[in-house]
């Protein structure tokens, strides 16, 4: 499986960022993604993640309200729209994809087998 993340950039706080992430090399619709992300200095952490349909969603609570995952199976695509954009929302976002099958979308980063390079992001105040 190859992910290529793409869609980050320089934003105002209060602003919003459409990250895309395409794959291929494996049916799309048999495993989960996610996005995480790292801030400089910080350990990598979990954003949002869907389920192979995109029947089911996951947020860390900082992002709930404000980002939204979603896949187009058809596409081969997934997306994390990003609105309220804050500084601390600055850093480099990752997709990565888990093929386990899970009742939820796992926000474990060992979960994760396969990752995209990573796309940034920075929110100005």
């Amino acid at each position: 499986v190859q992910l290529q993340a793409s869609g980050g950039g320089l934003v105002q706080a209060g602003g919003s960022l459409r990250l895309s992430c395409a794959a291929s090399g494996r049916a799309f619709s048999s495993y989960a993604m996610g996005w995480f992300r790292q801030a400089a200095g910080k350990e990598r952490e979990f954003v949002a993640g869907t389920s192979r349909s995109g029947g089911s969603t996951a947020y860390t609570d900082s992002v709930k309200g404000r980002f939204t995952i979603s896949r187009d199976n058809a596409k081969s695509t997934v997306y994390l729209q990003m609105n309220s954009l804050k500084p601390e929302d600055t850093a480099d976002y990752y997709c990565a994809a888990d093929f386990s099958i899970r009742r939820s979308p796992s926000p474990m980063r060992n979960d994760y087998f396969y990752w995209g390079q990573g796309t940034q992001v920075t929110v100005s105040s």
